[in-house]
């Protein structure tokens, strides 16, 4: 299954090898990684770009922040190493003219954790890898599994672009009812609530949602404030009931950090009690590993469908298929990538 890796080059060689200057396209965390990353191989970054909006010729490591045009006025040619991520579609348009003009890749370092997803990482993790692709249920699943491995291990759009979907796809896999208990684990601002209602035309059995930030719990409490039966909790999910540290950003970026601002997480089974759900959703920025740890006799119990996030860790696209498919082996796994750069949002469903 992994055979196709010895046709591409590691994007990480491909800048370790190239004989022209290389330009970081971004600012923030993902080039703090890149950067980091760079150094460990000593990779020699020639500056720093960014769109021409957010170009004040401001500092980022020791480097003046140009833009695009700049750097074709100062270099014949030079490549590209992308370093941060985007839904939106005039973004991605953008970054997508930007790679017919020069050439691009795209540094792929995880959202959570330092495990970077290069050769060592797919020898080491290949019998699990082959395990999980034989554990997916259709055709296109196997070609996004296969398509997001080659993209993460070459940096190549053209395999991100290829294996690319809208979510009424992956929700015709879902075939949600109109009665459906939905559990909701990082509900953010209520906005995969409204999806889960789209989808199911407004009709519902309850809804239970969990979002441990205090300002996005609150924009949540507003959106939900005339919908009927649902229960809304300001928790992390986990595998034991704790206090735990999340950082202080905002939005989706919430996570599990060694400091920041202690909040209260739990067991879903311990929430729960023994309560039926039909339906669940998990975007736990890196915490999707211990949250089916704290909801394993639920899982084990009603089987509920699941909607995964399975980009925020290099080894969560093969190691939490296997991790469900040990606490349920009648799971039918799919996987899908939806519009996204680099391969964020690329979700595991289960039904």
């Amino acid at each position: 299954m992994l055979g196709f890796i010895d046709e591409l080059t590691s994007v990480w060689d491909f800048f370790k090898n190239t004989n022209k200057p290389i330009i970081l396209y971004g600012m923030g965390d993902g080039a703090d990684k890149v950067i980091r990353e760079f150094d460990r191989l000593g990779i020699k970054p020639y500056g720093v770009m960014a769109s021409d909006d957010f170009v004040r010729y401001q500092k980022f490591h020791g480097f003046t922040v140009k833009k695009l045009s700049d750097f074709e006025s100062e270099l014949d040619d030079f490549v590209i190493a992308l370093c941060f991520a985007s839904r939106l579609p005039d973004v991605t348009e953008h970054i997508m003219r930007v790679a017919e003009k020069h050439i691009l890749r795209v540094s792929s370092v995880p959202v959570f954790g330092e495990t970077v997803f290069n050769r060592d990482f797919i020898l080491k993790n290949k019998n699990a890898l082959s395990e999980a692709y034989s554990a997916l249920s259709d055709d296109l699943s196997r070609k996004v599994f296969r398509d997001i491995i080659a993209f993460q291990y070459s940096g190549e759009l053209k395999f991100l672009e290829s294996c690319t979907t809208g979510k009424d796809e992956a929700f015709m896999v879902l075939n949600l009812g109109k009665d459906e208990v939905y559990l909701d684990l990082g509900a953010y601002n209520g906005d995969t609530i409204e999806e889960f209602l789209h989808y199911t035309g407004n009709s519902y059995g309850a809804i239970i949602a969990f979002e441990p930030n205090a300002k996005s719990f609150k924009k949540l409490s507003d959106y939900c404030s005339g919908l009927e039966n649902v229960s809304l909790w300001q928790l992390g999910s986990y595998n034991k009931n704790t206090v735990i540290n999340f950082n202080t950003k905002s939005g989706r970026n919430c996570a599990i950090s060694d400091s920041g601002t202690p909040v209260q997480a739990a067991r879903v089974d311990t929430i729960l009690c023994g309560k039926r759900i039909s339906y669940a959703k998990l975007d736990v920025e890196g915490a999707e590993k211990e949250t089916f740890e704290g909801m394993e006799n639920t899982i084990k119990l009603f089987k509920p469908k699941l909607n995964v996030a399975a980009y925020h860790r290099s080894e969560d696209i093969f190691s939490l298929i296997l991790q469900l498919k040990e606490l349920n082996p009648d799971y039918r796994f799919y996987l899908r990538h939806h519009p996204y750069i680099p391969h964020w949002d690329t979700n595991l469903y289960c039904v």
